[in-house]
């Protein structure tokens, strides 16, 4: 398959769908997309660094998780994905930005259940990431506490993101960046777009992998680091009730990396910010990331 467009011009926010190249502006989804009609898609974004994909692999590989849990077959194989997304970058021409990628089920007629001859549809275009998200992401984030109201299989990177928005925008609303979301019980899950941490008794704490959280790529590379320091850490899920408690809480992403969480509903959290663990963990971060620049 031929990435190219026949040229090396530049191209502001570059997409390609199934093989083809284009500007993101022209880019066009049929009517009849099941990823339209019933959200019947899973979905990677992807940071990139120095024109570098972070990790890029293993997001494909959980590309394929996502996939094989819907019962969806990928179109293109991870050589084909990886060489467009070098291709977008190439053109984009960004430093700074990240990748976004979907796969749908197909163009069907609007029926519930699986089309038998539909062809899965991939698409992936580059963004550019403004001075001001990377500035905003840097200083510590304050968020609420809103009831995990989504459905049972969140380890499923799926594009239904309907209660996660609706929680996300309670945040906005409050003056927040993130809302933390807790299950029956008061059980600490995730953020909308992000994992949680918390140090609580001087041990780092997050929710284990399970179908209540998306397991990011980030969180895996953050737990791989705190290992390598010998810092305490147990992927057990905390309560609200505990939270208080914390002397450090992070928010971790593709696009926050590890951010510290200076309030949670109006409360400060207590110590220093970033507290001790979190300056050790993100100046490891640094490395994987200065490494991949280099």
């Amino acid at each position: 398959m031929n990435n190219n467009t026949g040229d090396d011009h530049q191209m502001p926010n570059p997409a390609w769908i199934d093989g083809k190249t284009c500007d993101l502006s022209e880019a066009t989804v049929r009517l009849e997309d099941r990823a339209y009609f019933f959200g019947d898609g899973i979905y990677e974004a992807i940071r990139v660094y120095s024109k570098n994909p972070f990790y890029l692999q293993a997001h494909l590989d959980r590309l394929h998780r996502s996939a094989d849990a819907i019962n969806l077959k990928l179109p293109y194989s991870d050589e084909e994905i990886s060489s467009a997304c070098s291709d977008l970058i190439r053109l984009s021409g960004y430093d700074e930005a990240y990748i976004y990628m979907q796969v749908s089920r197909g163009v069907a007629p609007r029926e519930h259940s699986f089309p038998k001859n539909a062809k899965p549809s991939m698409s992936i275009y580059v963004r550019e990431i403004p001075s001001a998200m990377i500035e905003q992401v840097a200083r510590p984030a304050a968020c609420i506490t809103v009831p995990d109201e989504r459905w049972m299989n969140c380890y499923i990177k799926s594009v239904n993101l309907l209660p996660n928005c609706l929680a996300r925008q309670q945040a906005v609303e409050a003056g927040a960046s993130e809302a933390i979301l807790y299950r029956p019980g008061g059980v600490v899950t995730e953020g909308t777009r992000s994992n949680i941490f918390a140090v609580i008794g001087g041990e780092v704490r997050t929710h284990p992998e399970s179908n209540l959280i998306l397991s990011g790529i980030t969180r895996r590379i953050i737990l791989d680091i705190i290992a390598s320091l010998r810092i305490p850490c147990r992927e057990e899920a905390f309560t609200l009730e505990e939270l208080p408690s914390a002397s450090e809480v992070w928010v971790t992403s593709t696009i926050s990396e590890l951010q510290p969480v200076a309030g949670i509903n109006g409360s400060a959290v207590k110590g220093n910010l970033p507290g001790e663990y979190a300056k050790a963990v993100k100046a490891e971060f640094k490395k994987e990331v200065d490494s991949v620049r280099a």
